[in-house]
């Protein structure tokens, strides 16, 4: 079977709101698990050490993300009350898709009608308890809000995908069968781009509880996996989607490759002993399935992240498993570490197995095996003799050798569904030959606020800090191609990674600072551009030399006009263009035919095209080919005939005759862009396609500003060469391609930029395509989140959080002990009584407590 290539990663994990975070955190040996936060609970009203006592849990601790309320409702384009009545789950996994896209260099809104999967897996269902509790709660959007389908439907919804989309509950094994349905999608041509992964929030201690009870919480509140004293595992809560492609198109596309997915497997326990336990036979076969379906070897694993949750007996049957399966053929000189990442974050159940999988990503990209946590003696049951088995209580190294490091990751769900990937390391990569050396780059960066603007800034700031070595070149591609541009925009154009740090800390400031162009596009229409072409050589001979070696497009097409121009010409196109010795000289006519017509190519292919184009003297035969009035060929052809009519002394009329003769053997079309003459009068476009306009425009050169009155106020002029001068005020915004004393290809980039600004749609993949460039992971988008929480109908502002959820609890408790003035105190913090009814509330619970007492 064809490998599947990771191509993107986005995660939030406790203590870790990205890859770069979580990372840290593994390598670090860091613990994430925490008391209860009291916006979940008051743990002291639920937690009892006696796992017995009914109500009550016997654990304080979790791993859990922050601020889990929060969300950008309006980049989502999802109103205040839909979002309300949305499952906090849904909501984090839009997130993180969007930043696993990110991550990948993937443009979301490109993917619109594609053929892309979506596999989610989840499995809690607490938002929904909470909300549907209360009838009075439940609204229009409660149902597409808590309907588990709906996580995975709503992103392919919102990015109009066209492939398989789907929520997967198998338990703990869910977020892991995700991977393995993707890559079978992917490898059926089916999808030819997959979204995988799984999300868990804790909002209610109904399951914590429930938990409890089945005696599988760790009262110590550590996954001691492998230990002698596991007690069993910690809940935990968080998101991770991987962006899944086809090998080969993978490196087609020349994506950045995490790791190789090499084989996936999917099986049951049957009958076991009873329904939650494990079977050690089953999962020896998916582990051996994962293996035969990816050709691989058992004795070539290096590394498991294994289930390994942290009871002492469910420990045990997998350990056993693992060796029957991968000791095979091992020789004493094949290690393999084994670990599990359940020790940092706690179990996140649907989304565990998607947490190892991107731990051991992670680890194959930085070399180097994290630490396992709270192992201080080995279970009984486990025994690491006449095996090769190691568990890495310390940072280890793992580099790359000659053979691929392949790893295998595990997930089984507590109702028998196993799941095993088998991970190889990414290909690597043929060395980027260096970049044409250019002075400037461009880099645009956009969101859909002005202050989302600016923490996007300040991430770049950061990441450029952290990197100070990157190349330039590759973080100006990456972010040109690889995100949507949206309303608030910011161009720098630079030169150095030091310089761009500068530039954004002026930003950041809000100081002004050279290259920096910053502004909000208005409205949905984009600006009307219109070509302008001069028709005066007032450049130098020197004119387009760096263009010349530096932009591919740009040299072929001054490269096919000394082609058509040899038969001509008394000397090449390109000696009298860049000349051996320096002459002060003002280029002809044909010259600046072809430099200006080389520079529409140029801006053309980047995506900018005209709406109108306009000229005057040689321009206008230039404005002409654009819009398709007569070929190059034809172009220059009649160029060439006027530069020399104009340059001899025959007579007005003999030369309009001799130029007749030429201009007759022409064939002329109607414009396929609007074209606005520089001659006086109302021409119609039907005369300008012919050859008499052409005779009339000898005698007449046009008018410099006649194109320009017309369309004064109404588009965004670019000069296809020197900086417009000598124009009306009413004209509006005029762009140049050069610009006597600057350097061309800043100039193009100043330009560029402005365009980029005032709403231009860019082709980035075209302006970068004839340049080598690695794509990097950069900072992904900076959401503007605000508070979300579904609130009863029967008062409109009072809402119905978890935390007055758990004051229920409270209120039984201080009810049966008759404290009523513990009871008062409680309506007063979670009630919406008035100071006087408040007065009296312990005298009335006084006597109901006595009446129901009795």
């Amino acid at each position: 079977m064809e490998p599947i290539a990771i191509i993107g990663i986005g995660c939030r994990f406790p203590k870790a709101k990205n890859p770069e975070s979580f990372w840290k955190l593994l390598c670090n040996g860091k613990d994430a698990i925490a008391q209860v936060p009291k916006e979940r609970w008051d743990i002291d009203a639920f937690y009892d050490p006696n796992p017995n006592t009914p109500g009550k849990m016997s654990t304080r601790w979790g791993g859990f993300l922050e601020q889990v309320d929060l969300f950008d409702a309006d980049f989502f384009g999802i109103s205040p009350d839909e979002v309300e009545h949305t499952d906090p789950q849904q909501r984090l996994f839009l997130e993180v898709a969007w930043e696993a896209l990110e991550n990948a260099g993937i443009v979301p809104t490109s993917l619109a009608s594609s053929q892309t999967g979506v596999f989610i897996g989840l499995c809690t269902i607490d938002y929904h308890r909470l909300l549907y509790k209360n009838f009075s709660c439940i609204g229009l959007h409660s149902g597409t809000g808590t309907t588990p389908c709906i996580t995975a439907n709503r992103l392919s919804y919102l990015l109009d995908l066209r492939g398989p989309s789907m929520a997967i509950d198998t338990a703990c094994s869910s977020s892991l069968v995700t991977v393995h349905l993707a890559c079978q999608s992917l490898r059926n041509r089916e999808s030819n781009l997959c979204l995988a992964g799984g999300v868990n929030l804790i909002l209610s201690p109904d399951s914590t509880i429930s938990s409890s009870q089945t005696r599988l919480l760790s009262s110590a509140g550590q996954c001691k996996s492998f230990d002698a004293n596991a007690d069993g595992y910690v809940r935990g809560e968080g998101c991770g989607v991987v962006v899944l492609k086809r090998l080969s198109d993978a490196v087609r596309d020349k994506d950045n490759i995490l790791a190789l997915i090499r084989g996936s497997a999917v099986n049951q326990d049957g009958l076991s002993n009873s329904l939650t336990a494990p079977n050690g036979l089953a999962q020896q076969a998916v582990i051996r399935q994962a293996l035969e379906n990816g050709k691989v070897r058992p004795a070539e694993i290096s590394y498991i992240d294994a289930h390994a949750v942290g009871t002492s007996i469910g420990d045990a049957i997998e350990f056993k498993a693992l060796k029957a399966a991968l000791m095979e053929g091992r020789e004493p000189d094949r290690p393999c570490w084994i670990g599990s990442v359940k020790t940092n974050i706690g179990h996140l159940e649907a989304a565990a197995g998607i947490s190892a999988l991107i731990k051991v990503v992670l680890s194959l990209q930085h070399e180097e095996i994290p630490p396992h946590l709270h192992l201080t003696q080995l279970n009984p049951y486990i025994s690491l003799e006449n095996t090769t088995f190691s568990i890495p209580t310390e940072l280890q190294k793992w580099y790359r050798g000659k053979q691929s490091r392949l790893a295998g990751v595990s997930a089984f769900g507590f109702g028998g569904t196993n799941a095993h990937v088998i991970l190889e390391e990414a290909p690597v990569s043929a060395p980027v030959p260096i970049d044409v050396q250019h002075r400037g780059h461009l880099i645009t960066l956009s969101a859909k606020s002005d202050l989302a603007l600016a923490e996007l800034a300040q991430s770049y700031q950061d990441f450029l800090e952290s990197n100070p070595d990157v190349s330039l070149a590759d973080v100006c591609f990456s972010a040109n191609t690889g995100r949507t541009h949206f309303d608030h925009r910011l161009c720098i154009v630079t030169e150095s990674v030091g310089q761009l740090r500068q530039q954004l800390s002026a930003c950041i400031a809000q100081k002004e600072t050279t290259g920096l162009l910053q502004g909000k596009v208005k409205g949905r229409k984009r600006p009307k551009i219109a070509f302008f072409f001069p028709g005066e050589g007032t450049e130098s001979r020197s004119t387009g030399w760096l263009l010349y070696n530096t932009q591919p497009t740009f040299r072929r097409t001054i490269d096919h006009c000394a082609q058509i121009l040899q038969p001509y010409l008394e000397k090449p196109l390109l000696e009298i263009l860049y000349p051996a010795t320096k002459e002060s000289s003002l280029l002809d006519q044909v010259a600046l035919f072809a430099i200006e017509y080389a520079l529409a190519e140029l801006w053309q292919s980047w995506g900018i095209k005209p709406k109108v184009v306009t000229g005057y003297g040689v321009g206008e035969y230039v404005a002409a080919c654009i819009a398709g009035v007569f070929n190059l060929e034809d172009a220059l052809k009649l160029v060439t005939q006027r530069s020399r009519l104009m340059q001899s002394s025959l007579q007005p009329e003999k030369m309009v005759e001799a130029f007749a003769e030429i201009a007759k053997e022409v064939n002329y079309f109607q414009p396929e862009i609007p074209l606005i003459s520089s001659l006086p009068g109302e021409l119609t476009t039907k005369e300008i396609a012919t050859a008499e306009y052409w005779c009339c425009y000898l005698q007449q050169p046009g008018k410099l500003t006649a194109g320009i009155e017309t369309l004064a106020g109404d588009h965004v002029f670019l000069a296809i060469a020197s900086k417009l001068t000598s124009i009306p005020k009413e004209a509006g915004v005029c762009l140049s391609s050069l610009h006597q004393g600057q350097e061309d290809w800043l100039e193009i980039l100043h330009s560029l930029g402005e365009l980029f600004i005032r709403g231009a749609v860019i082709d980035w993949s075209s302006f970068h395509r004839d340049y080598p460039h690695s794509r990097l992971q950069l900072p992904t988008y900076p959401f503007q989140r605000q508070r979300y929480w579904f609130k009863t109908t029967e008062n409109g502002h009072k809402e119905i959080t978890t935390l007055e959820h758990n004051s229920q609890a409270k209120f039984a408790n201080f009810f049966h002990l008759g404290e009523t003035q513990q009871i008062a105190q409680l309506l007063r913090e979670t009630g919406n009584f008035s100071e006087a009814q408040m007065k009296l509330m312990p005298e009335l619970l006084e006597v109901l407590a006595q009446h129901l007492l009795k």
